[in-house]
């Protein structure tokens, strides 16, 4: 096991939680919209605080996408082709997401319609993908050849892969909820609703995560590498630390300690999914034919890791650039008299 091995492992679940952080957010405006917004105004205005940034956030799953498939194909091709109608379901859900976004500011006839395909759409992706993690960590079971050899998508359900997604969408939940506070006027309507769910919707996040610690320990008993454990436990503190205080800030109408809180939970929380796993990346279930993937069995060789450490080099930094000064430029709160 090289030190590129372990650098891209690591880096790997940095681009998930970017991904977490800066899609979770508008995967939870998507599902909340109708909760979120009553009238034309108030949805155009919901639609309006993501429109600069919900496409340019997917960058960061397709590029751990991406990551993945060069740094470690063996993990890659199990993976997608187990998880295969799941991640399809994903694409589906992400695709007509994007869709819906953009025909809705152009087509008010079909207007209900759109609308629905959004929060369907928004909706898919953010319980899929806590489900998929779930899995990686819990074990799939496996053939001698790595390949997946469970039932298709159903084979993918238990108690904890199912704590473990509607965890994710109660952080995205949480997320949206926070940014709509954050993106709002204080007045407006639109705000209160968003104030009045961000709390439920963390002490919600906060149950989940007691019950998939309480299945992790007594059903999937995940085996922590030397040192990881001492590590699980400081991001299961920093995790429930982080979601308390953004919970108190926002009760206190501190809307952007707020929403930074929440998004530092949702790193804790990805953080908390990589020391599990390491130094494995798809876990054989009890009684698999086929082995545990480890760092050691599927990485690249080191001269293809230590291109991608080049290309991410130049690259990182200018996604990161791109993502401040978008956020930069289009910050501040909106009313419906910006979107009229």
């Amino acid at each position: 096991m090289s030190a590129l091995a372990v650098l891209w492992f690591f880096l790997i679940f940095v681009l998930i939680a970017g991904y977490f952080v800066l899609d979770g957010f508008d995967l939870g405006i998507g599902v909340l919209y109708r909760a979120l917004a009553k009238t034309e105004g108030e949805r155009a205005l919901v639609r309006r605080s993501i429109g600069p940034v919900w496409d340019g956030n997917e960058v960061w799953l397709l590029t751990a996408g991406g990551a993945l498939f060069a740094a470690f194909p063996a993990a890659y091709a199990t993976t997608f082709s187990g998880f295969y109608l799941a991640v399809m379901l994903v694409l589906f859900g992400l695709i007509v997401r994007a869709v819906s976004l953009e025909f809705r500011a152009h087509d008010k006839q079909w207007g209900r319609v759109w609308d629905a395909c959004f929060t369907v759409g928004s909706f898919l992706p953010a319980l899929l993908l806590g489900v998929a993690l779930g899995n990686v960590i819990a074990g799939i079971p496996m053939a001698e050849n790595g390949d997946y050899a469970g039932v298709p998508l159903l084979g993918l359900l238990s108690p904890f892969t199912l704590v473990t997604g509607l965890l994710g969408l109660a952080m995205c939940l949480s997320a949206g909820a926070a940014w709509a506070a954050l993106k709002t006027q204080r007045e407006s309507a639109v705000h209160a609703r968003a104030e009045k769910l961000r709390a439920p919707l963390q002490i919600a996040a906060l149950v989940l995560f007691a019950v998939a610690s309480v299945l992790a320990f007594t059903t999937v008993l995940p085996a922590f590498a030397p040192g990881m454990f001492a590590a699980g436990v400081v991001f299961a503190v920093a995790f429930t630390a982080c979601v308390v205080a953004s919970l108190v800030a926002g009760r206190k109408g501190a809307d952007l300690p707020a929403f930074i809180l929440q998004s530092a939970a949702a790193v804790c929380l990805v953080g908390l999914s990589a020391v599990s796993l390491f130094p494995n990346l798809v876990v054989a279930a009890p009684g698999s034919v086929g082995a545990t993937i480890t760092l050691a069995s599927a990485a690249s060789s080191d001269t293809a890791l230590a291109w991608m450490t080049g290309i991410a080099c130049v690259g990182v930094p200018l996604v990161l650039a791109y993502h401040v000064i978008a956020y930069r430029v289009f910050r501040g709160r909106l009313s419906e008299k910006d979107v009229a």
